[in-house]
């Protein structure tokens, strides 16, 4: 039934569920989807007669959930990760993932990527997915295609660099002895220039024509970024009118550094140099400071807290309160599957939600469901540029999850938005609908050959651990320099 629905074009009449209106209150109402958007809210029972109607009595349903920040390119990569790394020892080492990737494993980093999105309820997601050793129009493209295929809503966002960490980081290279110095000293990125050139004509000749997967751009870490190439990112962000995301102060070595090499912190510096605006988010954002909270609220910028992959990684807890007070828009995203080992949103809200109560004992510093619900939602569609995404009103889109009225985590049920957001971890989604189609029904994502995509998956890494060995050997050895070195630098003071 479910996959014909998928390919139905008629009115869709929800019948009689529990649900989530305006991220407000549940209602048992009715809602009524037409050409993939919420055209009403109706009284149970009402509703036209040229609908098809389904009974959805048995349901709760709320709005899907929006990712405000993955990466693709790490489903293949998922069980790479040590589980004593921390951000740059990991970046160092990981290279090999995600090198010698051709545009079809590109493609189908993504597709996994969509799946389990979707099968955790995801209905959205900001991807930066990486191309080693630069991006390339074929391999966005492909990305963006593998994304439209799945049902989807995606930002795609090359995430870019014109420096190495080696480079990066002043005084790393010198920690290094021979060979390895010389080895790591020859890696390079492509020009600058170059890479904007790419990113310009893949975005000029965009594949998607509905809107429903768009791009982004990507400056991965703005210490890795030069000053030239960041303010020409944010110029291809104004010019293209697309969302730019960088991964800003998510670690303390970040901003050590920042106060070396600029004098200043991370935000103070994109400030500096223009970056700073409504199009702009920063991924994480462990380590900001009141100051920097001030001056994301004033251009109406945005930051995407990442509880996992901070924890997995020992990054740290964000200061989301300090940041909601001061008026920044906040989102939810998982990471990559590889520095966060899934695509769950559900637990990641959940996180937002419980580690607040780490940092203080007063519960009114607390972050509530209803506002972890929010990044999760409507806070998250606003890092994506997305204006009607992450609610069930009229004239919003039909992007809704539907949860098992009658699962354990539901009974009895007395606090719904409570319940989810402390207890689902997506064994109560019975269905995920994306504008107003059916994409998971009967414990199978109808948009995507999941039993093909395992055995490619498989070939894949047969293939590319055998291709990469080299390379992975010298990034394990290049991992445990540059773990030292973050320790010493890590334990110098900065201006808070």
């Amino acid at each position: 039934m479910f996959a014909e629905l998928y390919m139905s074009k008629h009115r869709l009449l929800l019948s009689g569920g529990l649900v989530l209106v305006k991220n407000e209150t549940f209602e048992r109402v009715s809602i009524l989807v037409t050409d993939g958007i919420i055209t009403a809210l109706l009284a149970d029972g009402d509703g036209p007669e040229d609908a098809k109607r389904i009974d959805v009595s048995d349901r709760l349903i709320i709005p899907g959930l929006v990712n405000g920040h993955t990466h693709s390119h790490g489903a293949p990569g998922r069980g790479g990760v040590a589980g004593d790394m921390t951000l740059e020892p990991f970046l160092a080492g990981s290279a090999w993932l995600n090198a010698s990737r051709s545009t079809d494993d590109l493609r189908l980093a993504a597709e996994l990527s969509a799946a389990e999105l979707i099968r955790k309820g995801c209905t959205s997601c900001f991807d930066l997915f990486i191309e080693l050793p630069g991006p390339t129009v074929e391999g966005i493209h492909a990305v963006a295609e593998a994304y439209q295929g799945a049902g989807l809503r995606a930002v795609v966002a090359p995430m870019i660099a014109d420096k190495t960490i080696y480079q990066a980081l002043p005084g790393l290279l010198e920690q290094f002895n021979q060979p390895l110095r010389d080895i790591v000293a020859a890696l390079s990125m492509p020009d600058w220039q170059d890479i904007i050139a790419v990113c310009n004509e893949a975005f000029a000749t965009w594949p998607i024509p509905d809107g429903r997967v768009r791009p982004g751009i990507g400056p991965t870490i703005p210490l890795h970024c030069s000053d030239a190439f960041l303010t020409s990112c944010a110029d291809v962000a104004a010019q293209h009118e697309i969302p730019l995301q960088t991964h800003l102060a998510e670690t303390r070595l970040q901003q050590v550094i920042a106060h070396q090499q600029y004098g200043t912190s991370l935000t103070a510096h994109l400030d500096h140099l223009q970056v700073l605006s409504p199009r702009f988010s920063g991924a994480h954002g462990v380590w900001l400071s009141q100051s920097e909270a001030d001056l994301l609220a004033a251009h109406d910028a945005c930051i995407c807290h990442n509880p996992l992959s901070n924890l997995r990684l020992g990054s740290g807890i964000a200061p989301v309160r300090l940041l909601m007070d001061g008026g920044v828009t906040l989102g939810v995203g998982t990471d990559a599957s590889n520095t966060c080992d899934g695509q769950s949103m559900f637990e990641a809200m959940r996180l937002a939600a419980t580690l607040s109560r780490s940092q203080t004992s007063n519960s009114e510093e607390w972050i509530s469901t209803r506002d972890a619900f929010a990044m999760a939602t409507t806070g998250s569609a606003r890092i994506m540029g997305l204006k009607n995404v992450g609610m069930i009103a009229e004239g919003w889109a039909a992007d809704m999850l539907f949860l098992d009225a009658g699962y354990c985590h539901y009974t009895p049920l007395l606090t719904p938005l409570d319940q989810i957001v402390f207890a689902e971890n997506g064994a109560g989604l019975r269905e995920v609908m994306i504008a107003g189609e059916y994409v998971f029904a009967n414990d199978r994502v109808l948009t995507l050959d999941e039993p093909s995509l395992t055995k490619r998956a498989a070939d894949a890494a047969t293939r590319l651990d055998e291709t990469n060995a080299q390379t992975r050997l010298v990034n394990t050895a290049a991992s445990a320099v540059v773990q030292s070195f973050c320790r010493a630098t890590c334990a110098l003071p900065y201006p808070n």
